[in-house]
């Protein structure tokens, strides 16, 4: 038996926007487009973006199996949570944590992985 095929997409030299592997999708961490935002427009676009990649591979929000966010302050945990009940669908909460850490670019307050289902 053969491997099941992996499908890479928005390919970068460092890594790919989202992967696909036996009917799951693996999404990057997802950040604003625009860093001088605060942590609920960062989140907003960013949860715009998962939104997008997730559509381009044929997947959708209701299928995110698992999210893991990161917050530069976790003290922006209530305004994160904000923006993130607005976007995720009541009854298909995935799996989640937060964390606080250093991220890539000072600028940026939030950042995103998920994972779905295809």
């Amino acid at each position: 038996m053969s491997p099941s095929p992996i499908h890479r997409h928005d390919i970068g030299p460092r890594m790919s926007e989202a992967v696909v592997h036996n009917g799951v999708v693996y999404l990057s961490g997802q950040v604003a487009k625009s860093p001088g935002l605060d942590v609920a427009g960062q989140t907003r676009q960013a949860l715009e973006q998962v939104d997008a990649l997730l559509r381009a591979v044929g997947s959708s929000r209701e299928r995110v199996l698992r999210a893991e966010i990161l917050l530069s302050d976790i003290n922006d945990f209530s305004e994160m949570n904000a923006v993130w009940d607005a976007w995720v669908l009541a009854g298909q909460t995935p799996a989640r944590a937060t964390f606080q850490a250093a991220l890539a670019d000072p600028d940026w307050k939030v950042e995103i992985i998920i994972t779905a289902a295809l």
